[in-house]
């Protein structure tokens, strides 16, 4: 764990260093319905709630972006399963969310796939209860985040996407249906 804390300070910090490579920076925020699910469960859940997040976009070229970022989730569970019926299973989730990730996009204007693929940490509280599971932690645990989605706009400068963060050690996966907004910086 220390590792991975590790290469997130230096991450954060080298994205404050003037680098050559790096084209244009942004600022990109984003705000969706957020969603937790179990890696293993009898019933079908899916508990919901808030997400919001803020990336530092380095643009390194046309296709590629490195994107440190800083996020909170949090998802609670309605007592039913998808498909409306009474559970006791849950997973539950209160977080701020810390990492970089990179994006890989085609160079489109007005519409603009991406996939992003990254590394980062979860500071919270995490409660995954299923018939095979029985975990509740707080604390420090690490995530992988994915997302997809599609920039949209002449600039490509609004973001709809999915954003995913597996979080193998609390054995369940958080979420979002996002929207975002990209802000230039200026030098």
């Amino acid at each position: 764990m220390r590792k991975i804390l590790n290469l997130l300070i230096i991450a954060l910090i080298s994205s404050t260093i003037e680098a050559q490579f790096i084209k244009e920076k942004a600022i990109n925020a984003q705000i969706g319905y957020g969603l937790s699910f179990p890696y293993n469960s009898l019933d079908e859940i899916v508990d919901d709630g808030f997400f919001i997040q803020g990336d530092l976009v380095l643009k390194v070229a046309s296709w590629i972006e490195l994107k440190p970022y800083a996020g909170f989730i949090i998802t609670n569970s309605n007592g039913k399963d998808i498909n409306d019926n009474p559970t006791d299973e849950r997973a539950e989730l209160k977080a701020f969310l810390l990492g970089g990730k990179t994006r890989i996009r085609a160079p489109i204007p007005w519409v603009a796939p991406y996939l992003e693929i990254g590394i980062g940490t979860s500071i919270g509280k995490f409660e995954t209860f299923t018939a095979f599971d029985n975990i509740d932690k707080s604390g420090i645990i690490y995530h992988i985040p994915f997302s997809f989605g599609l920039e949209l706009g002449p600039s490509n400068d609004v973001d709809l996407g999915f954003a995913y963060y597996f979080q193998p050690s609390i054995k369940q996966a958080a979420g979002a249906f996002a929207l975002g907004i990209s802000i230039p910086l200026r030098k």
